[in-house]
């Protein structure tokens, strides 16, 4: 890859596994120093340990807790300088009927998928704003862009983050800051295998048949992989996506 972001400073969260993981190793092929945040603390130092000591810095945190974030972030700071690109991939979903879906679970849902890349991004647009340049990719779904039964949480919070894409980059726009969203449909990744799980011990179904009526719904007839959610991510951060803002880019093989 070319380096096109070449000392550049990018912050990802959860980049312990899947489309982080994926989308840390490809900034740093790009150039970018990457402060990779997450809870698990031996993930991300797997994640460190692909992309080179000299290359990355291990932050870990829980996103939803607004303190420890703050604290991840500042660290990072201190190590790479300022923030130019923030990657918000923290994210998980849970399965249940509406009616069994409780307040609780909504506000768990909206407190990862919602409301830490809100205060991710209060924290880094500041700096990107007086220097004048900065990029800002939440990993949204294509649950932020459709429907689909059993996930109203999750659904409802990835809406939210779409809208928080569009509103926040038009307050942007010409300041010299990008905010855009990826929704990926269904991913190759620990999340999906959860998936496939709970279908398999619901429905009685095998493994490969899970994971093919997932991949069913994908005109391609085939699960996204996380390096190609990572490489639009990239392209996203780029000067050459510089007039792309407030867009929600499917990548779900035509799915929407």
């Amino acid at each position: 890859m070319t380096r096109t972001l070449e000392g550049r400073h990018a912050v990802v969260t959860g980049a312990g596994s899947g489309i982080g993981r994926a989308c840390a190793e490809r900034l740093a092929e790009a150039g970018c120093h990457v402060t990779v945040i997450g809870r698990h603390i031996g993930r991300l130092e797997e994640s460190s340990d692909r992309i080179g000591l000299e290359a990355a810095f291990v932050a870990p945190a829980d996103v939803t807790d607004p303190d420890a974030l703050a604290a991840a972030i500042e660290a990072g700071r201190d190590r790479f300088g300022p923030i130019d690109i923030l990657i918000n991939n923290a994210g998980t979903a849970t399965s249940a009927p509406f009616l069994k879906t409780s307040a609780d679970d909504l506000r768990a849902m909206l407190a990862l998928n919602l409301e830490a890349p809100a205060e991710a991004a209060r924290l880094v647009l500041p700096g990107m704003l007086t220097r004048r340049w900065g990029r800002i990719v939440n990993v949204a779904s294509t649950a932020g862009l459709k429907g689909y039964p059993y996930v109203s949480a999750y659904v409802a919070a990835k809406h939210g983050l779409v809208g928080l894409t569009r509103a926040v980059a038009l307050e942007v726009a010409a300041k010299g800051v990008t905010v855009n969203a990826v929704c990926p449909g269904f991913t190759d990744t620990e999340l999906v295998a959860r998936s496939v799980e709970a279908i398999t011990g619901k429905t009685g179904r095998t493994g490969d048949e899970a994971r093919a009526a997932l991949a069913a719904s994908n005109p391609q007839g085939r699960l996204i992989t996380p390096d190609e959610v990572a490489q639009t991510i990239v392209w996203l951060c780029g000067d050459g996506a510089s007039g792309v803002n407030g867009v929600a880019v499917p990548v779900a093989g035509g799915e929407l």
